[in-house]
């Protein structure tokens, strides 16, 4: 009775020298390939035979045929070997960052500006790196760092002092703020002051999403001699234009936001002194990924 095959270990071996047969249709001229002399050849096929249970090759003095089974067998065969030959050119580009997966989560304003060029330079240079994007909020994206659950997460800094502890942050993308406003509710086409708008609602992130954005805004009016009246709040940029667009007040947003075109939707530029919000890309200071290496270097200035 045969040995069974959790008995017994099918090696990549004898694939090799059953594909070589069944391709050939020779035993001779498949051990010249393998570098060996048929003896050995014929003994290793009879053996793989035996552990399967069941005849691979019809076998006559002048030619080899494939029985049913070495029919099912052979592709099988061929794509194993295939991938095991991939396996040491993988392990390369694994250990190298060109290969496997970045987890990168992103505010939604870096889709309008930082975002695209960036995955288009890393998707040119390393092709053969998955990419699986979330959109989330800066705390979302503190709290799914902090757990581990992503790579990389492009947000609003700065870091609170307990994600500090364990993050690196590094700015890519810096833009003042302007104003986005209902059609009409401001004359001409010009930079707007924060007074003349001082009678529309304010549309703003709530504080406990991004504290540092929702003050900056507020120090705007306060630094123009206005107090504003919040109207709503929302916590991702496509609401905020959408409420604006509605005619439900006004934002101020990364200029970046400006490529959000909406019906209804007039984007001005400030005449009082409008502050830079920065976009930061945030991961675990301990990460061994070498594919966060890579995309890392990719924002290294060019020397």
């Amino acid at each position: 009775m045969p040995p069974s095959l959790s008995e017994s270990r099918l090696e990549l071996r004898q694939l090799r020298y059953f594909a070589a047969v069944a391709e050939e249709k020779h035993f001779g001229r498949a051990a010249a390939r393998l570098h060996m002399t048929q003896p050995p050849l014929s003994q290793a096929i009879a053996a793989l035979e035996e552990m399967l249970g069941t005849p691979l090759f019809l076998r006559t003095k002048r030619s080899v045929a494939l029985t049913p089974a070495g029919l099912a067998l052979l592709p099988e065969a061929q794509r194993l070997l295939q991938q095991a030959a991939a396996l040491p050119d993988l392990a390369r580009r694994a250990a190298s960052g060109a290969s496997g997966l970045l987890s990168l989560s992103f505010i939604s304003t870096a889709d309008y500006s930082i975002l695209p060029p960036l995955l288009q330079r890393f998707r040119v240079r390393f092709p053969q790196v998955r990419i699986d994007l979330r959109e989330a909020t800066t705390d979302i994206q503190l709290d799914d760092l902090m757990q581990g659950k992503i790579d990389a997460g492009l947000l609003l800094p700065p870091l609170p002092e307990k994600a500090a502890a364990v993050l690196d942050c590094r700015p890519v993308l810096s833009e003042p703020l302007i104003a986005a406003l209902p059609e009409g509710a401001a004359r001409g086409r010009g930079p707007v002051s924060l007074k003349s708008l001082r009678e529309l609602p304010l549309i703003i992130f709530p504080r406990r999403i991004s504290p540092a954005f929702h003050d900056t805004i507020l120090s705007c009016f306060r630094d123009a001699g206005v107090t504003p009246h919040i109207g709503q709040e929302a916590i991702q940029m496509q609401t905020i234009v959408g409420l604006v667009s509605a005619g439900m007040g006004m934002a101020l947003v990364p200029q970046s936001v400006s490529n959000l075109k909406r019906p209804g939707v007039d984007y001005r530029a400030l005449s009082d002194p409008a502050p830079e919000i920065q976009t930061g890309l945030a991961w675990r200071r301990d990460s061994q990924s070498t594919v966060l290496r890579a995309f890392l270097e990719l924002l290294e200035p060019a020397s």
